[in-house]
């Protein structure tokens, strides 16, 4: 029934329940409600069930009413229940006491509009409490939970370096991933419970999802929905500064986006036909697609000319005979503070995820009047999205004219040995596994004695800290003999 009083739906369930559809022309959202309630009838008085309430809370009813039928036909009590806003995790509804039909007496608009203006409030403190977006993850695995979790504290990472308020993390093992939802309804319905409970206004998903997918997820959840691929992304997009930065963010965005362009179908009934046209015209999706297209070709014909000027760059390095190094490896694994402690640089430097986007350069001077040119690049991150790699191919170009790379990896964290497999295939992929290479775990000065050999012994690799440069001996040999081992 919509709030001026008109039967709007009229459904018929069986013993096991209700199937309820097609309202679609009532938006809810965090600070409103359907503008329906939903009344249906109770054939033992049964008080209400977690089914109903579960209507109200994922359906954002204004009232949720069950309505006693007497064996005589005649109605008997009526219960209700409304939704309250967001105060504390126990309490997410008002179940009122019991009346008799003809005992009610209910102001019902001047009752929904201050419950509505509560909601609105309660919203607009929560986002204005510290600006953030408040998330919870969730993570969908056919493999072992353990290397979820793994995964899962990665993506709370992502989230706390892209400013997010990490909420709560969800993981359900399934035998196969669902082609609407990822994982079952069920779990959907638990998700937009705990939402409300927390306050939640995201949802964060531990793998790449479809158009499709997001929008399914995000129509039953009234929540906005993005994925890993989007949530690093958006971390590039914040932490890009220069032009070449912020055409290769862009490029990249643009790439994701394309495949996933989902529109409702109203607006793809739009049509744009022009004077004396032969057909109907673009529908606005095409519009949109097209002119994605456009922009891409756009920003990769200024990649183009970034990658020209970089070659004439290289050339010129080329004439001088100075060798090329590059610092690559995991990200957050200390490489920009392992270049300021080489070459007594001040290159900003964070513990989070992606605090290095663009690459810098700096001259590294050995003894026997030797130079070197060491650059340090972006970190590689587990499944790096495919797009960020084309996107980023004038950077990572400067890779290829290495005379060696420093593969550096932290050697104190529980998943050392999974970053640099991750980095090894990356380095695969772009078929930069055939240039030379010393492998060296940083942050040593967290490892005890017995550790830092058991982990030299096992990779062949040699342990330092970045932030003691007393500890840079034995790596700055081993680059001249790596680098001049002809001579």
């Amino acid at each position: 029934m919509d709030r001026r009083g008109h039967v709007y739906d009229v459904f018929v369930g069986d013993a096991k329940g209700i199937e309820i559809s097609g309202l679609g022309r009532y938006r809810a959202g965090r600070s409103r409600f359907r503008g329906l309630r939903f009344l249906h009838t109770h054939l033992r008085g049964e008080e209400l069930s977690t089914d109903d309430l579960m209507d109200l809370a994922l359906l954002r009813f204004d009232l949720v009413v069950a309505l006693e039928v007497l064996p005589s036909g005649l109605p008997g009590l009526v219960r209700m229940a409304h939704l309250l806003p967001r105060d504390s995790r126990e309490k997410l509804y008002e179940v009122l006491e019991p009346l008799s039909v003809h005992e009610l007496d209910l102001d019902f608009h001047q009752f929904i509009e201050s419950l509505e203006e509560e909601f609105a409030l309660s919203a607009k403190s929560s986002d204005i409490l510290d600006g953030r977006k408040r998330a919870l993850l969730i993570g969908v695995t056919t493999r072992s939970t353990e290397k979820a979790r793994e995964s899962m504290e990665e993506l709370s990472a992502l989230a706390e370096s892209a400013g997010i308020e990490v909420l709560e993390t969800i993981i359900q093992r399934r035998q196969t991933i669902d082609n609407r939802y990822v994982m079952g309804k069920g779990k959907i319905k638990e998700i937009f419970i705990t939402s409300l409970q927390l306050g939640a206004t995201l949802i964060v998903f531990d793998r790449e999802l479809t158009g499709s997918q997001m929008k399914s997820i995000s129509e039953a959840t009234d929540l906005e929905v993005i994925d890993r691929t989007q949530l690093i992304l958006d971390i590039f997009a914040q932490r890009a500064r220069s032009r070449e930065g912020k055409i290769q963010v862009e490029l990249a965005q643009l790439k994701y986006s394309l495949p996933r362009l989902v529109l409702k179908d109203d607006f793809l009934s739009r049509i744009t036909g022009g004077i004396r046209a032969r057909g109907p015209g673009e529908t606005k999706l095409e519009i949109y697609r097209r002119r994605i297209k456009e922009r891409i070709d756009r920003l990769n014909s200024d990649i183009d000319e970034i990658v020209k000027g970089r070659d004439e760059r290289r050339k010129a390095r080329e004439k001088t005979g100075i060798p090329v190094l590059s610092l690559i490896g995991y990200t957050n694994a200390g490489k920009s503070t392992l270049l300021n402690s080489l070459t007594e640089s001040s290159v900003f430097v964070e513990n989070r995820l992606f605090a290095t986007l663009d690459p810098t350069t700096r001259r590294l001077r050995f003894p026997r009047e030797r130079e070197v040119i060491i650059t340090d690049t972006v970190g590689f991150i587990r499944e790096i999205p495919r797009d960020l790699l084309s996107a980023f191919r004038s950077t990572l170009e400067e890779l290829r004219e290495a005379h060696l790379l420093i593969h550096l990896f932290d050697a104190s964290g529980p998943t050392f040995r999974e970053h640099i497999s991750a980095v090894n295939d990356i380095l695969q992929e772009l078929a930069l596994d055939n240039i030379p290479h010393l492998l060296v775990g940083n942050k040593a000065d967290k490892l005890t004695d017995e550790e830092k050999q058991r982990i030299e012994e096992e990779l062949g690799c040699i342990t330092i800290s970045a932030i003691k440069k007393e500890s840079l001996g034995v790596l700055t040999s081993l680059m001249e003999k790596e680098i001049w081992k002809d001579a």
